[in-house]
């Protein structure tokens, strides 16, 4: 049940509803005031859309309040040195609460890399950005995704049925020292039948072994 709560001259306070819009007057764009110096550019920062959103919903009586919803954690490497950093990927709902004591809920994903034990906070971070800018309509002057084309890498190539023939073929031939180091090598490579790449790669192994085999039989 929704609170009421009068003046105290009989007039009840505006819905949630109203009140944000009214937050939405007041605040029309949040300057970039953090800087990337790695890479050289600017960006707004979630101290500077709370510094431009937060006054308005105080002044509004509105309360923000965070529940989170989900959470999923991974271990991801990144860069040429490979440094190991923790994933986290949440889904968080804002409820936006006003002085009638109603409230409308947003839920944003959010997503965090760290090489400690911030990726949490810092994918929060994220996702409260992201809603007040989005709740809020405020303009980013991002680049506009339809400004970027990604085409998808055509699929690898199937192995020939030559390739895959003459892996057959030799493996028809080896003695059980061999197959058994050949099993070995699907266990480690269980997709070398997948593509032509992999089962050229294969052949080759293949014919490491029946090499061998070779130079054990004349030897003997």
């Amino acid at each position: 049940m929704t609170a009421k709560h009068s003046d105290g001259l009989g007039n009840e306070p505006p819905g949630i509803q109203a009140v944000l819009v009214e937050v939405m007057r007041e605040v029309s764009h949040v300057a970039k005031g953090s800087r990337n110096e790695a890479q050289g550019w600017s960006f707004r920062g979630v101290d500077e859309v709370l510094n431009a959103v937060g006054p308005a919903l105080r002044n509004h009586g509105v309360l923000c309040v965070p529940y989170l919803l989900e959470a999923g954690y991974a271990s991801v490497e990144a860069g040429k040195n490979r440094t190991q950093l923790r994933e986290a990927t949440l889904r968080v709902a804002y409820r936006f609460y006003g002085p009638a004591g109603d409230c409308l809920e947003a839920v944003v994903p959010a997503e965090a890399l760290d090489s400690g034990d911030k990726a949490t906070a810092k994918a929060m971070s994220v996702a409260l950005r992201t809603c007040l800018l989005q709740t809020f309509a405020l303009p980013t002057d991002e680049p506009d995704p339809d400004q970027a084309i990604y085409e998808r890498a055509a699929a690898p190539p199937a192995p020939s049925d030559g390739t895959i023939a003459k892996c057959r073929h030799i493996v028809a031939g080896l003695d059980g020292l061999r197959a058994e180091a050949w099993q070995g090598y699907k266990d480690e490579h269980p997709d070398y039948a997948k593509t032509e790449t992999a089962a050229l790669a294969a052949l080759r192994h293949l014919e490491g072994l029946q090499s061998t085999q070779l130079d054990e039989l004349l030897e003997g």
